[in-house]
């Protein structure tokens, strides 16, 4: 199988490196700094899956679209923060080649709102949203740690029928899957969605805020009322729109999140904060951000998500650097 990882941070190289190790073709674009990173030492992985090692040779790192192979990929993975997922659309949509009549274009991304951009320059029957509750790092520009695994990568699509026909996706969990991280098809992707959008509201931002890993949050009764509070305003925000998850109510998440979800990444510190620290933009409009927007269209009050939106954007725009 020929893919394209477009998107060399932390995420995409992670998933590249499943593939080579599966034995696919890749090709990743990144910026000119990892490039050079990547074709002058390769790509390390190391974590709790392992380590891996592809030589610089046994895959293909570009800069620009314009520099790879004039050939169709089997699968496009967009593996780009959110924020920048209006840009990528419109660059991939501009290198036609890229797509053949059966490439299918997967959304590695956080957040709520991608698919909709990416279908503004594409049909439909080519989007498919992956739900990825994994974390990775990236120490160096051409090195990826995976520091916790919480559940099996979900890739589906959502504008599928119920019993949405899933074969065309298979080839690319199951290279997924064999290059270590557990990965499969899943006809209800919505769901899985909204379920990470609850966990990483709650968590990501505060996580961030705090400068602590998500075991602490959830063991301080302070930072554990606020989490209840803005899990239960994204329940409203959700259920008022029509979407659903995997628990009927607030209640029924808040006993997995607090048994399940958070002693299973206790360790790990948000992506928000890794963002922060190294004085990048945060993925915010798409969390908490997203949630606001919808309870807006809606007429929901979410202070608990307003302020923990504000405090990130007083923090991004360097205000307490």
């Amino acid at each position: 199988m020929r893919i394209l990882v477009y998107g060399g941070g932390a995420v995409g190289l992670g998933i590249a490196s499943c593939l080579l190790k599966s034995g696919c073709r890749v090709d990743i674009i990144a910026r000119e700094n990892t490039v050079r990173s990547l074709r002058e030492h390769g790509l390390l992985r190391t974590g709790i899956f392992g380590d891996y090692f592809a030589d610089p040779k046994s895959f293909g790192s570009f800069v620009s679209l314009n520099d790879v192979p004039m050939q169709a990929y089997d699968y496009i993975l967009a593996c780009t923060k959110s924020f920048d997922s209006p840009e990528a659309a419109k660059d991939l949509a501009k290198h036609e080649f890229l797509l053949g009549s059966k490439t299918k274009i997967v959304l590695f991304q956080n957040g709520w709102g991608n698919a909709e951009v990416f279908t503004s320059f594409f049909s439909r029957d080519k989007i498919y949203n992956a739900r990825v509750i994994t974390g990775f790092n990236r120490p160096r520009k051409n090195e990826v740690v995976i520091t916790v695994h919480a559940d099996a990568i979900h890739i589906g699509s959502l504008f599928g029928p119920p019993a949405a026909d899933l074969l065309c996706i298979e080839n690319l969990c199951e290279s997924i899957a064999k290059g270590d991280i557990p990965c499969e098809t899943i006809d209800e992707i919505e769901k899985d969605l909204w379920a990470k959008m609850l966990y990483n509201c709650a968590l990501n931002s505060l996580g961030a805020i705090l400068d602590v890993p998500y075991g602490v949050l959830a063991e301080n009764k302070f930072s554990r009322d606020i989490m209840n509070g803005i899990i239960e305003e994204v329940f409203s925000v959700m259920t008022a729109a029509g979407y659903k998850t995997h628990w009927l109510c607030a209640k029924d998440f808040l006993g997995v999140f607090y048994n399940k979800l958070v002693p299973s990444t206790a360790e790990h510190k948000s992506s928000t904060l890794q963002d922060i620290t190294a004085k990048k933009q945060t993925e915010i409009d798409a969390l908490n951000g997203a949630v606001i927007k919808i309870a807006d269209r809606y007429k929901i009050n979410a202070p608990y998500n307003l302020v923990i939106y504000n405090i990130i954007k007083f923090i991004e725009a360097g205000d307490c650097y």
